[in-house]
């Protein structure tokens, strides 16, 4: 069936239109064709569309929809079936990169809800779903197509521990098997970072018994290896070259360490007790900084500096080009990520957590003393990591990042200390014009400092200072905002369970706009709640949870996110070059995740043996 072209060249799809924001619920466009001959009609004007677009470049999800409304409208399909569009059209678009990468070069994701339920003989081990290979399901029947071709399989949900892979460097595209939950949660961050992905939608999302198109997977799987006519530019390279410079090698060759001895790792688990004691604060250290983390920091340093040198580290020689970067420009956003884990060892501290990265914290592990020092240690080795290079970065622009880094310093630790003072207070009162404030400083100076370290490094004439300090501030605040909210829906990235923050007695927006909407009586409640010890810490988080959805707290801090984030947009809008614009358009996107979409569990099947990948 023809459908009418689609302009790729329109103005909506322009690298420097303007953006704006869509922050909305979605399950309203999640219905699945029923009919598969209606499935084959939207397929193919996908292929016929997609064929005719400029591949150059990832294509942002807001004009994909744009596309893809336009497809269904010449189709006189309903809305209701954009989102499963949506997945078929970016499947047709990347195709062509997909084919591009060999078959031992690609990852194969199954959903375990392909499983019979009822029964299934299959046990979950630590990897998740052990198949016994019964011949009740298909699992067993794609992993063993798959594995033959040289796939590297793996049942999982949720895009953490893809990303991980990918930026490992064990594979460099994509296919798999999802419902349009989880795909739409899951993929999204793989696709705007250009990675080169296909999915096939299951025909329901009630994770259990489900179905799919098994001759659409088995012509997914068998996409065949051949060049492209067009390479879609990609961050991984800059993802793989941040994460790689905290590899155990790499990370001593580029910060020299002064002392000599073994490593943490290589006194056999028997703890900072068998190291040398001069040099145990500098061995601590390099184990706190290589032991994880996303490194979006010295990732953005890195991309600021490829984006305004060309943005060859974006293009289909990206690895090279990346590879070429000097030892100065590595030791910079290493730096960047030096403060930040030495701002975690003191955060740890001020609020007594007792878990980082799946880990003992430092101060619970050695103590507190300990852990002040290391922390302290880490902060002169940031700026010894930039001071050391002064002769190949030149005097003026070591100095200018120096200060960059100790102008953040100060602010954050003016945040820090403006929470602390209003923690240990009697006088819980709070202004979201104050909260706000805090935000403003404890969150973006780090941030903000990763974009001007790129800045700084790529040597460009063109003062980006006043842009890149707005910019961090309205993503930076719309952050938090963000993990406020999560705080409350029980975020699995960092927290297990609703209201730390309450509990906490952390000032957030929340609990001031909660301070501002209600009524005397509800204030007075709200205020005696955090201090009420008699009560469980259950019981108090559900009558905090009702004052606030009294209060309006939770959508006014969805409008909040979102004039921050068109705050953001704007500065972004009027960057130039274009290389600059998109990163910004694309930390915005992957920074700013919605929170109101859940995020799936993890559940992991099968890893080849050159593929041990631990959950993040």
């Amino acid at each position: 069936m023809a459908i009418a072209p689609i302009d790729s060249n329109s103005a909506d799809s322009e690298p420097g239109r303007k953006r704006k924001s869509r922050r909305r619920q979605t399950a309203h466009l999640k219905q699945v064709p029923s009919s598969k001959q209606l499935r084959e009609t939207i397929r193919a004007a996908c292929v016929q569309v997609a064929a005719g677009l400029d591949k150059s470049r990832p294509l942002p999800k807001d004009e994909m929809e744009k596309v893809v409304r336009d497809l269904l409208t010449g189709l006189n399909q309903p809305d209701s079936y954009v989102g499963w569009t949506m997945v078929m059209f970016a499947s047709e678009f990347w195709r062509d990169q997909v084919a591009a990468v060999p078959h031992e070069r690609r990852l194969f994701l199954l959903p375990h809800c392909l499983k019979h339920a009822e029964g299934c003989p299959a046990d979950y081990d630590q990897f998740g779903l052990d198949c016994k290979t019964c011949g009740a399901c298909s699992i067993a029947d794609y992993r063993t197509i798959a594995e033959e071709m040289g796939y590297k399989v793996l049942v999982a949900e949720g895009s953490p521990i893809v990303l991980k892979i990918i930026v490992s460097g064990h594979v460099d595209a994509i296919v798999g098997v999802a419902c349009l939950n989880v795909l739409e949660k899951a993929i999204d961050k793989i696709l705007l970072a250009g990675i080169p992905c296909m999915a096939v939608p299951l025909l329901s999302s009630d994770c259990r018994n489900t179905s799919v198109d098994e001759d659409w997977v088995h012509d997914m799987i068998q996409v065949p290896h051949q060049q492209p006519q067009q390479t879609t530019r990609s961050y991984v390279h800059l993802m793989r070259a941040a994460s790689a410079m905290f590899e155990p090698e790499e990370l001593t060759r580029l910060v020299q360490p002064q002392r000599k001895g073994p490593s943490l790792a290589e006194v056999n688990g028997h703890g900072a007790a068998a190291l040398d004691p001069i040099s145990a604060t500098e061995k601590l250290a390099l184990d706190f900084l290589a032991r994880g983390g996303k490194y979006s920091r010295p990732f953005t340093t890195l991309a600021v500096y490829d984006a305004l040198t060309g943005g060859e580290g974006t293009s289909a020689g990206g690895a090279a080009r990346v590879g070429e970067y000097s030892d100065s420009v590595k030791r910079t956003a290493l730096a960047i990520e030096t403060f930040h884990k030495a701002s975690l060892v003191h955060d740890d501290i001020e609020d007594d957590d007792a878990y980082r990265y799946g880990d003992v914290t430092i101060h619970r592990k050695y103590g507190v003393p300990t852990a002040i020092n290391l922390g302290d240690y880490m902060i002169g080795l940031g700026y010894r990591l930039v001071s050391r290079d002064m002769a190949q970065l030149g005097g003026e622009t070591a100095g200018r990042i120096i200060d960059c880094l100790a102008d953040a310093h100060m602010r954050l630790s003016e945040g820090q200390g403006a929470e602390l003072l209003w923690r240990d207070a009697a006088d819980k009162s709070l202004k979201p014009v104050d909260a706000l404030k805090i935000y403003a400083l404890k969150t973006s100076p780090a941030f903000e400092a990763a974009l001007q370290c790129g800045v700084l490094l790529s040597g460009t004439e063109e003062d980006y200072s006043n842009s890149m300090r707005q910019f961090a501030r309205h993503v930076g605040v719309a952050f938090q905002i963000l993990n406020d909210l999560k705080d409350w829906r029980g975020d699995s990235d960092n927290k297990l369970s609703a209201g730390g923050d309450v509990l906490g007695g952390r000032p957030t927006v929340l609990w001031a706009l909660a301070l501002e909407n209600l009524n005397e009586a509800n204030r007075t409640e709200l205020i005696q709640l955090i201090s009420d010890d008699s009560q469980s810490p259950a019981s108090r988080v559900a009558q905090v949870r009702q004052l606030y959805a009294t209060a309006g707290v939770f959508d006014a801090a969805e409008r909040l996110i979102d004039k921050y984030r068109s705050r953001a947009e704007e500065i972004a809008d009027q960057l130039e070059p274009e290389e600059l614009r998109r990163l910004m358009y694309y930390l915005i996107d992957t920074i700013l995740d919605d929170p109101a979409a859940s995020q799936p569990p993890i559940v992991m099947h099968m890893l080849t043996a050159d593929m041990a990948v631990t959950p993040a």
